[in-house]
């Protein structure tokens, strides 16, 4: 069992940064954020495995910047010029044997 742990997440004005950190029980090949914004579905933030390979949405390229350190277990996600779309609930995830694993979640909230 797999556990995730998210932190970082505040309140902050546009154009205001953050950075999230998630942190991993297991060393995870595959890493990722996904968000929640409130009325809309899960959208897919970037991904990042172990050799530093780098998935991230078209529309957030320039703006966030994921990262992991794989000593520590730990996946980041710097999130620049934040914009009041940015507002959402900011999950870690991961899986194995294409079986899901999700943090708790840690929230965004820009104004």
């Amino acid at each position: 069992h797999v556990q995730l742990v998210e932190s970082g997440g505040g309140s902050v004005q546009a154009g205001g940064s953050l950075r999230l950190s998630c942190v991993a029980s297991h060393a995870m090949y595959t890493m990722g954020w996904f968000r929640q914004a409130p009325g809309k579905e899960r959208e897919a933030v970037a991904t990042i495995n172990n050799e530093g390979a780098i998935t991230m949405a078209d529309s957030l390229e320039g703006r966030f910047t994921i990262s992991r350190d794989n000593g520590k277990r730990m996946m980041y996600l710097q999130m620049d010029s934040l914009r009041p779309e940015d507002t959402g609930l900011y999950h870690c995830t991961t899986s194995i044997r294409l079986v899901p694993y999700w943090g708790q979640g840690t929230q965004v909230t820009v104004s």
